[in-house]
């Protein structure tokens, strides 16, 4: 969805760091940093993917970044750090100094950044309660599973119309469906005011802000609707929810392909100054 937002010459210099197997593309790079981080290899990253909000949905709905990003990093800091890297490497395409995605920690920050984007936008991965959700057993059409993996994954099949495993076809409609709308303006919110925070010369704000957004939902929705252990997919929740997914996964798209046009494109930085947890970017 992401790249249908971006501008041509933005996913030129895109090409030029990514390494050589993803083509240019955003799209078939952004699953790498899930497998990566259950690696051994890749282990540290694995905090980067949340932050653990310490606070009581759907009672109280809080995030403060100093107490809850911990000191191995966040997604919030990992979208400021890395945002700030993939800045000097766009830099060095631009100036011939990198083509063929031969830097891997260039490579790396754009993937990241890339995933992140769109973790930060799942409410489950701004909440802290039940390690997000995963330990909260649920069942969602008779399967046994948890509530993370209901945000992540079960409500978007459901509401996509699609069983796991699919294929790329089957479930690209939905995606489809979702960008017309964002072109169309077609949601209760105004689509631009999704871009409000979106200058990648402040990262660490607007991750905060959108980490604050997320959060929100997890008393708005996420636990305020669960009731009397019943299935989640035949009580109606999940088709309750399917408005806030499909906004949230909009939401992720506009602003990353915003954010990557920017720093192409937005040659003037005032670097952030802001005090950043979690700078070890492996």
């Amino acid at each position: 969805m992401a790249e249908e937002f971006i501008n041509p010459y933005t996913s030129t210099i895109l090409g030029h760091v990514l390494e050589p197997q993803y083509n240019g593309s955003i799209g078939r790079a952004a699953a790498w940093a899930d497998a990566f981080a259950h690696t051994s290899e890749g282990r540290y990253s694995y905090p980067w993917h949340f932050i653990d909000t310490e606070d009581d949905p759907p009672a109280r709905c809080a995030l403060n970044y100093a107490r809850d990003c911990s000191r191995k990093g966040c997604v919030v800091s990992a979208i400021a750090n890395q945002t700030n890297i993939l800045r000097g490497c766009i830099k060095a395409v631009k100036a011939g100094e990198l083509t063929g995605g031969k830097n891997l920690t260039c490579s790396y920050a754009l993937k990241w950044v890339t995933h992140y984007v769109g973790d930060i936008a799942q409410p489950l991965h701004a909440s802290g309660l039940a390690l997000g959700g995963n330990l909260f057993n649920v069942t969602f059409g008779n399967v046994s599973t948890e509530l993370h993996a209901v945000w992540d994954h079960y409500i978007v099949y459901a509401d996509a119309n699609v069983t796991h495993p699919f294929s790329n076809l089957t479930i690209a409609p939905f995606f489809s469906n979702l960008v017309v709308r964002i072109r169309k303006h077609d949601f209760l919110e105004p689509v631009h005011d999704w871009i409000a925070c979106s200058d990648p010369s402040t990262p660490l704000a607007c991750a905060l802000h959108w980490a604050h957004e997320s959060n929100a939902w997890t008393c708005k929705y996420v636990y305020s609707h669960i009731h009397n252990n019943r299935d989640l997919e035949k009580s109606g929740y999940a088709k309750s929810a399917y408005p806030i997914v499909e906004l949230q996964i909009s939401k992720a798209a506009l602003r990353l392909a915003h954010w990557l046009n920017r720093l192409v494109f937005d040659d003037h930085y005032m670097h952030d100054q802001q005090l950043v947890l979690g700078l070890n970017s492996g």
